[in-house]
C-alpha cells in the first residue's frame, strides 16, 4: 500500500483540491469533510471538553463517502467550543484520531475543537498590517527567539512568564528600570522576530503549572497554536485569541513576525493523526514498511504526494491568512521537495506579497517514494527564486567548522581563504543563486552561542579579546550582503552553562536557567555597551540601501575586494562611498584609503551613524575589529 500511495492511479483517483477539508463553522452549523481514501468507515464524535479520556461524549454521527476519497457530513447548531475526533475504519480496525486540519485543540491536542475564528481577533485586527510591507528580504533584521527565552528570568519585569502574552508586554524593565522583552528587541532596531516553534508540539504536558522546557521541534497538530504557551490549555480559542493578541502587539511595535515551521517530520510516525487515518501515507516508508529518518527523528515527511504537499501549502497559507504571519523559516527544508516550497511561495504571496521564506538547505538523505524528484537544498536555489537559506558558508568561516568544536573561525584570528571570504561578504557563496538568498549569521538556537563558542576556540583570550572576536563576526554578518539573523541574547554575549563547566550545545530541553535571556546582565555596562554595539550597527546598516541589495549583479557592479596585507583581514569597497575593514589579528593595521575625505563610524567598539572623527590616506585599523567609513 505504501509504494501504491504514490502511485499516478492513486493521485489521479484521490487528490482533492478543494479548500474545505477540517471543520467548517457558521452558526447555523458545521461542514465536516476529512480525506480519509483507504477508510471503510468514519464517524464523527462531538464531546463537551477537550481533555481526551474523558467520558463527556455528546453525539456521534457517521460520515457519508464522498469525492477524492473524502468523507462528509453536517451537523445543525452552532458548534463552537465543541469537540470532536474521528473514529475511523481502516482494514476492519477502529482507531480515534485527532483531525489533521484542526485549527484548535483541547488539551495536549487529542481532541479537535470546533471553532468561530472570528471570535478570537483582537481589536483591530482587520486593519492589521505587516509593518515593513514594501520592503524586501534584505531590509530585515531578524532575531531568533523561543517564547520562554523571553521571560522567564526573575528579572525580566514581565507578567506573563513563558506565555505569547509576555511577549505582547510593553514596558517591562529590569531592576534597574531598563527595557527588556519586546522594548528590547525594538531599540535595538530589529524588524522581525523569529518564533520558534508555536504550533501545537509534543513532549510538553500542558496540564503541568510550570511545562517541561522544549524548543518545539515536535510536531503534533500542525495548525494549532502551543497550549503551553496560553494562559489556558483546556479551553481551545484561548490560545488562538492570545497568539493573535501577539502578533497584533508585535505588528503595533513595528516588528514584523516569522514562525518556524517544522513540515518535514512529526513528533511521532504512526500516532501522528495523519498516519491514524491514512496509515503511512504522510511519511516516507519504503517497501520493506523501514520509515526514512534523513531527518534523524524517525519520519520524513513525504512532500512528494500530492495530499501531503497540499496539506502543507494549505497550511502555510492558514497561518498567513488567520494568524497574519509575515515569514516563515523552514526546519530542514532539503527534506521538503522544490515543487511544493515554489506552490507555497506562489499561493502566498498571491495574497501577501511581502511574506518571506527561508531555511536550511542542507542536503540530508531521505528515501523519495517517487522517482525525478528534486529537494530545496542549497544547490538548488536557483529552482526556487523566492526562497532564501542559511548560510552555513558565512558561519563556518566567521567561527569555525560547525562541527569542530575547538577549530578557529576568521573572528578568532584563524587564516581564512580570502575568495570565500569575499563570496561571503558578497552574498555569493557557490550555493547562492542570487544575494537575497543568503541568511547570513553566526549563532542560532542550535549549537552553541557565538559568545561559548569563542570562549572554547580562543581559550586563551582575554574576555576583552573575546568580546571584540564576538563583535567581530557580527559586524562582518551585519554588513554582508544578505539578510542579517541573530540568535536572541547574541547582543547580550549570551551563554549557556551546562552546569559542569562547559556548554550547552543543544539546549532544547534544558532548564529555564540554562536557555532564559539574562536580563540583570544589562545593569553592567560591558553588556549594555555591547548592546549600543549591535543597535550601531543594525542603524549604519538601514542608513545605506547599497548594504542591502537583491541581485548578483548589483553586487558585483558596486562591491570590490580591497587587498590588504594581512592574512587575517579583509577590506571592502562599497559603491565608491563606503569602505570596511575587517581585522582579526592582533595587531593595528595600516590601510591606504581610496582617494578622498573619509567619514569614521565604526571602529573598535563604537558603531553608529554618526561621525566619529574624519581620515584621509591612510587609516589605523584597531586589533580584532571591524572598522567602517563613508566618503564626505
Amino acid at each position: 500500500m505504501h509504494k501504491h500511495y504514490s502511485s499516478p492511479e492513486f493521485e489521479a483517483k484521490y487528490t482533492y483540491h478543494g479548500a474545505d477539508l477540517g471543520a467548517s463553522w457558521t452558526k447555523e452549523g458545521t461542514f465536516f469533510r476529512l480525506w480519509a481514501p483507504t477508510a471503510e468507515a468514519v464517524v464523527i464524535h462531538l464531546y463537551a471538553g477537550g481533555t481526551a479520556g474523558k467520558t463527556d461524549l455528546l453525539t456521534q454521527k457517521k460520515m457519508t463517502p464522498d469525492v477524492c476519497g473524502t468523507w462528509t457530513a453536517s451537523i445543525p447548531g452552532n458548534l463552537h467550543g465543541v469537540y470532536y475526533t474521528y473514529l475511523v475504519t481502516v482494514n476492519g480496525k477502529e482507531v480515534e484520531a485527532c483531525d489533521p486540519y484542526a485549527r484548535t485543540t483541547g488539551v495536549n491536542g487529542q481532541r479537535a475543537m470546533v471553532i468561530d475564528l472570528a471570535s478570537t481577533n483582537p481589536a483591530g485586527w482587520e486593519e492589521d498590517r505587516d509593518p515593513h510591507a514594501g520592503g524586501q528580504i534584505t531590509d530585515a533584521a531578524i532575531y531568533e527567539l523561543h517564547i520562554r527565552d523571553l521571560s522567564m528570568d526573575q528579572h525580566s519585569g514581565i507578567t506573563h512568564k513563558g506565555k505569547f502574552l509576555g511577549l505582547a508586554e510593553t514596558g517591562s524593565v529590569n531592576t534597574s528600570g531598563i527595557p527588556t522583552g519586546l522594548d528590547h528587541i525594538k531599540q535595538l532596531g530589529m524588524t522581525h522576530v523569529h518564533l520558534l516553534p508555536v504550533y501545537d508540539f509534543g513532549f510538553t504536558d500542558e496540564t503541568l503549572t510550570e511545562p517541561q522546557y522544549n524548543w518545539g521541534y515536535d510536531p503534533v497538530n500542525f495548525n494549532v497554536p502551543e497550549g503551553s504557551y496560553a494562559t489556558d490549555p483546556y479551553h481551545g480559542e484561548v490560545r488562538v485569541a492570545e497568539m493573535k493578541q501577539m502578533v497584533k502587539t508585535l505588528h503595533d511595535n513595528g516588528l514584523s513576525v516569522i514562525m518556524d515551521v517544522v513540515y518535514n517530520h512529526v513528533y511521532h510516525d504512526q500516532p501522528f493523526c495523519f498516519n491514524q487515518i491514512v496509515p503511512a501515507y504522510f511519511s516516507r516508508v519504503n517497501a520493506d514498511g523501514v520509515w526514512s529518518s534523513g531527518s534523524i527523528c524517525g519520519n520524513d515527511t513525504a512532500s512528494e504526494r500530492s495530499m501531503v504537499r497540499k496539506y502543507i501549502v494549505d497550511s502555510v497559507n492558514y497561518w498567513a491568512d488567520e494568524y497574519h504571519i509575515d515569514g516563515f523559516r523552514f526546519d530542514l527544508v532539503g527534506l521538503i521537495d522544490v515543487q511544493t516550497i515554489n506552490e507555497i511561495v506562489t499561493t502566498v504571496r498571491a495574497k501577501h506579497p511581502n511574506v518571506i521564506f527561508y531555511g536550511e538547505g542542507w542536503d540530508m538523505p531521505t528515501e523519495l517514494t517517487k522517482s525525478g524528484i528534486e529537494l530545496a537544498i542549497q544547490p538548488n536555489s536557483h529552482k526556487m527564486p523566492g526562497f532564501a537559506f542559511f548560510s552555513d558558508t558565512l558561519r563556518d568561516l566567521m567561527r569555525g567548522r560547525i562541527q569542530e568544536h575547538t577549530a578557529r573561525g576568521f573572528a578568532a584570528g584563524a587564516e581564512t581563504a580570502r575568495a570565500d571570504l569575499d563570496a561571503s561578504f558578497m552574498g555569493m557563496p557557490d550555493w547562492a543563486a542570487q544575494p537575497c538568498q543568503c541568511i547570513n549569521y553566526v549563532s542560532c538556537h542550535d549549537n552553541h552561542t557565538l559568545f561559548d563558542r569563542i570562549a572554547m576556540t580562543a581559550p586563551e583570550a582575554s574576555r576583552e579579546d573575546r568580546i571584540r572576536m564576538n563583535n567581530l563576526a557580527a559586524a562582518f554578518s551585519i554588513l554582508s550582503q544578505g539578510t542579517p539573523f541573530f540568535q536572541a541574547g547574541e547582543e547580550m554575549l549570551r551563554t549557556k552553562p551546562d552546569g559542569m563547566g562547559g556548554f550547552d550545545d543543544n539546549s532544547y530541553r534544558a532548564a529555564d536557567w540554562v536557555n532564559a535571556l539574562k536580563w540583570d546582565r544589562l545593569n553592567e555596562q560591558e553588556y549594555r555597551h555591547n548592546v549600543e554595539y549591535y543597535r550601531g550597527l543594525l542603524a549604519f546598516r538601514k542608513a545605506h540601501p547599497v548594504l542591502r541589495l537583491q541581485s548578483r549583479e548589483e553586487v558585483q557592479a558596486v562591491v570590490k575586494p580591497v587587498a590588504v596585507s594581512n592574512p587575517q583581514a579583509a577590506a571592502y569597497l562599497i559603491d565608491n562611498s563606503i569602505f570596511v575593514i575587517f581585522n582579526a589579528s592582533s595587531q593595528e593595521l595600516s590601510v591606504d584609503l581610496p582617494e578622498g575625505l573619509w567619514n569614521l563610524h565604526i571602529r573598535k567598539n563604537t558603531a553608529g551613524t554618526a561621525i566619529l572623527s574624519q581620515a584621509e590616506g591612510k587609516i589605523q585599523a584597531f586589533p580584532i575589529s571591524a572598522t567602517v567609513l563613508t566618503r564626505r
